[in-house]
């Protein structure tokens, strides 16, 4: 049986990744097994203690769980995640409530049919459940997808999403180096350049948390993505 590995980074989600891990046990996926590798960015809530309980009562699911030395960054957490995965096929899982992992079979359909080897999971194509939320940022997602569809001659509605699926021996082929949320535009740019790789996308839903909920990634981050769109994307950087 071929299999799917799971990578949740995570950082102080002592909240919703009991949620999220319940969620991803229960899917049901087409002729595939789960490995769930959950990367814990140096959490100082009680993020481990609520992990490593729920390992302890369910046994029966595989769940590989990684704690890093200090805070490094989203990035940081999947290129460690990427390096440790055992599946044929690969997703990113935030340990939010914001993505809904029974759409994995959506995510992983133009892949098992054998016509992707990657697929994005759009926010803005479809008509899956969309939480209403921040204007703006729904501005600076499009023009940062915008950018980089300039600079990639791509034509994705939804760069910056976290819903990403890769066949395993396509995103462990890519050289990856940003350690914050500059991971979206980085990989982007570089499967981008993958000799006639086939790219997909497919509608999902999005329940966006505010600020007080959780929601981590600033505008800072937005000034990152677009330095990493012209590092890599322009420029072509390894």
């Amino acid at each position: 049986m071929k299999k799917l590995s799971i990578l949740i980074p995570t950082y102080n989600e002592e909240k919703t990744i009991l949620l999220v891990l319940e969620k991803i046990k229960n899917v049901e996926l087409d002729g595939l097994e789960k490995e769930v590798i959950i990367i814990d960015d140096y959490s100082e809530d009680n993020t481990e203690k609520v992990i490593k309980e729920y390992q302890s009562k369910n046994q029966n699911f595989s769940i590989i769980y990684f704690k890093q030395d200090k805070n490094k960054g989203k990035g940081a957490a999947l290129h460690k995640g990427i390096k440790q995965a055992t599946g044929d096929f690969l997703i990113i899982q935030d340990a939010d409530l914001e993505y809904n992992p029974n759409e994995y079979n959506i995510l992983l359909e133009p892949i098992l049919e054998g016509v992707a080897d990657v697929v994005y999971g759009t926010r803005f194509m479809g008509n899956k459940p969309h939480r209403v939320l921040f204007f703006w940022h729904s501005i600076g997602n499009k023009f940062l997808t915008f950018l980089s569809n300039i600079v990639t001659n791509l034509n994705l509605t939804d760069m910056e999403t976290c819903y990403k699926a890769f066949k395993i021996e396509i995103i462990k082929s890519v050289l990856l180096k940003e350690k914050r949320f500059g991971f979206e535009p980085e990989v982007t740019a570089k499967i981008a350049r993958i000799p006639n790789i086939k790219i997909y996308e497919v509608g999902i839903s999005y329940y966006g948390r505010t600020y007080q909920e959780g929601k981590k990634i600033n505008w800072k981050d937005g000034f990152r993505a677009l330095y990493c769109i012209f590092k890599y994307g322009f420029l072509k950087m390894k």
